[in-house]
């Protein structure tokens, strides 16, 4: 861990300059760090490096800002870019949340401390993936590998005609697929694909076979941060599934802790459920708040994922899939097809348009406010 420079230091990324410095948007993730940074220059800093560089070459972190006491006994942490290229909307709701004044005294004043931990996997954020350098889906990688992993039948027997030879795929090659939806129904196909595999490395969705970069590092930042308090809260920000921007708020916590779903249904009302198949999250193994277990024990935890939708699901599982056949044929790819399939992931999980960009901030925020606003009630303030 290094500690993040501030504003007398070189600019994150250096190569561009960040569009119109007011909008808390980026174009890219050089510029989102740099004003991740900027917004919290007045904040205690610590950046955790990335051992391997961005796609310009910059440098790449987990960067963590904190505003409030370290023994503070409630903490609310906002996390971005677990999914690497969902990065854009959750760096923004930080940056807008960091420079908003009133919503810093509010939480302060509620005794309550933040903690900001953006990027939570820098490579797939600057690369325009979803998945780590190890093409590992962060948010399946928090299992316990010393014990057996979890087996995927459904992917096992759809994994050849997920990522076929040739692209796009034939409808020869679709047809395992539509005959899969056909005898077990388009939930199941769902819960198949993306639950989570841990036996096809170059698949989709895998969890891989150890903890990976991201999750050691995110695990070392809970132990040092979230240790102590007796209450926390997690808000992780992703986007691509659901109806086009409408933050969705989906449990995140185990199954069989039920006070912390009543918990999360008095804070922020409309909470779905992978468990109970009111999400449009399919019922996912090694979620990224596992860590909260493992790491916090002593806090009373609540969370939820807030998922901004974007575009209908055969759209982003049709960049997805485009993405994971181009990964395997890596530079042997022609330039326009690599640039074709980024410029798909891209909007596959970030909708550039002005009321879009506007309502992330605005359920975010008002996300933000019901989780100080619970954490303080528990509290008793």
């Amino acid at each position: 861990m290094v500690r993040a420079p501030g504003l007398k230091g070189p600019r994150p990324g250096g190569r561009h300059p960040c569009p119109t410095p007011r909008t808390p948007y980026s174009a890219t993730y050089a510029q989102a760090r740099a004003k991740f940074l900027h917004a919290a220059t007045a904040l205690a800093l610590e950046s955790h490096v990335e051992p391997r560089p961005g796609i310009e070459g910059e440098t790449l972190a987990m960067d963590v800002a904190r505003l409030g006491a370290d023994e503070a006994r409630s903490l609310l942490l906002i996390s971005s870019g677990c999914h690497g290229v969902e990065g854009y909307c959750g760096s923004a709701l930080q940056v807008a949340l960091l420079r908003d004044a009133a919503f810093r005294a509010r939480a302060l004043d509620a005794g309550v401390a933040l903690l900001l931990v953006h990027a939570m996997n820098p490579w797939g954020f600057s690369h325009g993936r979803r998945v780590t350098c190890e093409n590992v889906d962060l948010n399946r990688n928090f299992v316990d590998f010393g014990r057996p992993l979890p087996s995927n039948p459904g992917y096992d027997a759809l994994a050849a005609a997920l990522l076929p030879p040739q692209w796009p795929p034939t409808p020869e090659t679709e047809a395992p697929i539509a005959r899969y939806a056909a005898t077990h129904g388009p939930r199941a196909l769902q819960a198949a694909v993306s639950a989570g595999q841990h036996d096809h490395p170059d698949g989709l969705f895998y969890g891989g076979r150890a903890p990976t970069w991201a999750n050691t590092t995110l695990r070392a930042v809970l132990r040092r941060h979230a240790s102590r308090c007796a209450r926390l809260a997690w808000i992780d920000v992703h986007s691509g599934l659901g109806e086009s921007g409408v933050g969705e708020r989906i449990l995140a916590s185990r199954a069989d802790d039920a006070p912390a779903l009543a918990r999360a249904k008095a804070w922020w009302g409309d909470v779905t459920s992978m468990y109970d198949g009111s999400s449009t999250s399919a019922n996912l193994s090694g979620n990224a708040f596992e860590a909260a277990y493992d790491e916090c024990p002593q806090a009373e935890y609540t969370g939820i994922g807030l998922e901004y939708g974007t575009h209908p699901l055969e759209a982003v599982f049709g960049a997805l899939r485009a993405d994971h056949w181009l990964a395997r044929l890596g530079d042997s790819a022609p330039a326009a097809q690599r640039e074709a399939v980024r410029r798909a992931m891209r909007e596959a999980f970030f909708t550039d348009t002005p009321a879009w960009k506007e309502a992330v901030l605005t359920q975010g925020r008002e996300a933000a406010e019901q989780a100080v606003d619970g954490l303080a009630a528990g509290s008793g303030l």
